[in-house]
């Protein structure tokens, strides 16, 4: 499930065969870019904030105004994936999944079902609401925590996916912070040790930015990498209780938790 670790790992590998190089070939396979060409420009950088990946440009070379630069803004949401590899290889995805390819002289970047895709001409604006990127060089700690202290009666749960509040945390994380710091989903922000909890969630991340395989127990292997997250009806790994699976309010819905009725409390 892409979070803010996924972006972070996209946007890396993204910028290695993006960043300084020339778009020799745009295909934006959305009606409302579908006449947009970038073709000749140069990309400067990738970038993530939070779930949000944004591909820079410059603008023509023969561009005066500043403001001609764009940026190809990108979510993941759900089921999205940029994959990236040499011209002409066959792509791993359906055709019709393909929502914009982008090729340099070396290689081809295909965003493929991205549940955003947009030009920006301004996108440090467009999303300022979002908190603290819990990825970012510049991580503020203690503006994340003020944020969630903000929302004293808030469940932590659903605070913990409030991008208003720090951004980068999904549902995955979601649940496996809530496990590591003994605490249930439902308990509100008040009762919680938010600056213990911020601190986690920035490790958490951190730890697993740039790893092919997400784990939270530190253990690889294929089925031991979370503590609770899918794990319904399954031994918890401290007390061997069954692991239940519950629903709460999120921005956007109910979304499922995982969670030990005996570690957290």
């Amino acid at each position: 499930m892409p979070e803010g670790d996924t972006v972070f790992a996209t946007a890396a590998r993204l910028r290695v065969a993006l960043a300084g190089r020339r778009l020799r070939h745009t295909d934006f396979r959305v009606p409302r870019l579908a006449t947009v060409d970038l073709t000749g420009r140069r990309v400067s950088t990738v970038r993530s904030r939070g779930k949000h990946l944004f591909i820079d440009v410059e603008g023509p070379d023969d561009a005066r105004a500043a403001d001609s630069a764009v940026s190809i803004h990108s979510h993941l949401k759900m089921e999205g994936a940029w994959v990236i590899g040499p011209i002409g290889r066959r792509w791993r995805r359906p055709a019709h999944q393909a929502r914009v390819v982008l090729r340099t002289d070396e290689h081809e970047a295909v965003g493929f079902d991205l549940g955003i895709l947009e030009l920006l001409t301004d996108p440090d604006a467009a999303l300022e609401y979002l908190g603290p990127d819990l990825l970012a060089d510049d991580w503020d700690p203690a503006e994340a925590a003020h944020r969630l202290e903000s929302l004293p009666d808030q469940p932590i749960g659903t605070a913990l996916l409030d991008q208003r509040l720090l951004a980068g945390i999904g549902n995955v994380y979601r649940s496996e912070i809530c496990f590591l710091g003994g605490m249930l989903p439902t308990r509100p922000v008040a009762a919680v040790d938010v600056p213990a909890t911020v601190d986690l969630s920035r490790r958490l991340l951190w730890a697993n930015r740039l790893r092919t395989a997400r784990t939270t127990t530190g253990n690889t292997a294929p089925n031991a990498r979370l503590w609770v997250y899918g794990r319904r009806g399954q031994p918890c790994r401290r007390c061997q209780t069954p692991i239940e699976r519950g629903e709460l309010n999120s921005i956007g819905g109910d979304r499922v938790v995982y969670f030990c009725p005996v570690c957290q409390t």
